[in-house]
C-alpha cells in the first residue's frame, strides 16, 4: 500500500486564508487521473503547523470525501506533544484513512529514547498503520537508524519517510529492520537513488505539480528500468531543487496556481508569498521540466 509516488499534498486556501474546497477537489481529481499512488493530507507540506486542530481534521475528512475511494489517503498526525499526536490519530479511526504519517516533534529536540517513547505511545493508541517521518532540517531532531529499528518492532509501525537526503541511511536502516518494513524517500532530489538502493517510493513535493511524471518515475524504478527513470529524473531535477528556493510550501503553492491546479497561492502567516526573485527561478524550472 505504501509504495510508489505518494504526494505530500498542499492545502489550497482562498484569498482570506480559508480552505478552498473547489481547488482541493481539483487537486484530488488531478492525482487520481495522473496515477499518484496515495495522498498525504495535512502533512507538513499541507501547512499542518498553521491549521487549527479542528481544521486539520476537517481537511483530512474533506480529502477523504473528495477522493471517494479512488485513491488512498494518509493523514498527517504529527505534533510536538505526544498527547496531541494521539488525539489527532484517534480522530481518524474508522474513517477510511489508510494510515498516518507522523513527523518527529520539532523544537522540543527529544532524545532518541524520547523519540522511541513518543512514537510507541502513538502506535499503542491506534490500529492504524503508522509511518515515521524524519526531517531534521526542519525539526532540529534526527531520528537515528537504531531508533527506527526499535520502532519497527512495534506491530503497526510499518514504514519510515526518510528526508535527510543522506543515502547512506538506506543501507544503515535496512541492516537493522525486517524486510517487510518500508523505506520511503522524503527528498525528491535523491529519491531515485534512494529507490535504487532499496526504497519503495517517495512522499513527494514535486508530485504536486508533476504527478504523472513522478508516478512514471516510481513505476520505472519498481520495474528496474533505472536508465529510463534517470532520464526522466534529470528532466525533473530543476523542480526537485528549485521547489525549495524558498521554504516549502511557498514555491509549490505558487507553482500549483501558475499551472491552474488551484485558484490562489495563499499561505498563512508566518509564511509569505513567493518573492519576485523566487518566481523567476520557478518559471525557469517549470520550463526546463516541460511543464510550462
Amino acid at each position: 500500500m505504501f509504495t510508489g509516488s505518494i504526494v505530500a499534498l498542499v492545502t489550497p486556501m482562498d484569498d482570506n486564508g480559508a480552505v478552498d474546497r473547489a481547488s482541493l477537489k481539483k487537486l484530488v481529481d488531478y492525482h487520481v487521473a495522473s496515477g499518484t499512488a496515495g495522498i498525504v493530507s495535512v502533512g507538513t507540506t499541507g501547512e499542518s503547523a498553521t491549521l487549527s486542530h479542528d481544521e486539520h481534521g476537517d481537511v483530512v475528512m474533506m480529502t477523504l470525501e473528495l477522493a471517494d475511494g479512488r485513491i488512498p489517503v494518509i493523514a498527517g498526525t504529527g505534533a510536538n506533544a505526544t498527547s496531541e499526536a494521539i488525539s489527532l490519530t484517534k480522530r481518524f479511526h474508522g474513517t477510511g484513512v489508510v494510515g498516518c504519517l507522523t513527523v518527529t516533534p520539532y523544537y522540543n529536540r527529544p532524545t532518541q529514547e524520547g523519540l522511541f517513547q513518543h512514537f510507541k505511545a502513538i502506535a499503542e493508541h491506534t490500529d492504524l498503520p503508522q509511518i515515521l517521518y524524519n526531517v531534521p532540517s526542519r525539526t532540529g531532531c534526527d531520528m537515528l537508524p537504531e531508533t527506527i529499528a526499535r520502532l519497527s518492532e512495534v506491530k503497526n509501525i510499518v514504514a519510515v519517510k526518510e528526508a535527510t537526503g543522506n543515502l547512506s541511511r538506506v543501507s544503515q536502516i535496512q541492516e537493522l529492520v525486517d524486510d517487510k518494513f518500508i523505506l520511503l524517500s522524503g527528498d525528491d532530489a535523491s529519491s531515485l537513488d534512494f529507490m535504487q538502493l532499496g526504497g519503495r517510493g517517495v512522499i513527494s513535493v514535486t508530485a504536486n505539480i508533476a504527478a504523472r511524471e513522478m508516478a512514471q518515475l516510481c513505476a520505472l524504478a519498481a520495474q528496474g528500468d533505472f536508465a529510463a527513470a534517470r532520464r526522466l529524473n534529470q528532466r525533473l531535477m530543476p523542480l526537485h531543487q528549485k521547489l525549495f528556493v524558498e521554504p516549502n510550501p511557498i514555491p509549490v503553492k505558487w507553482a500549483c496556481k501558475a499551472l491552474g491546479l488551484m485558484a490562489t497561492d495563499t499561505l498563512r502567516l508566518p509564511m509569505t508569498p513567493l518573492t519576485d526573485a523566487g518566481r523567476a527561478v520557478m518559471e525557469r524550472a517549470l520550463k526546463q521540466a516541460g511543464l510550462q
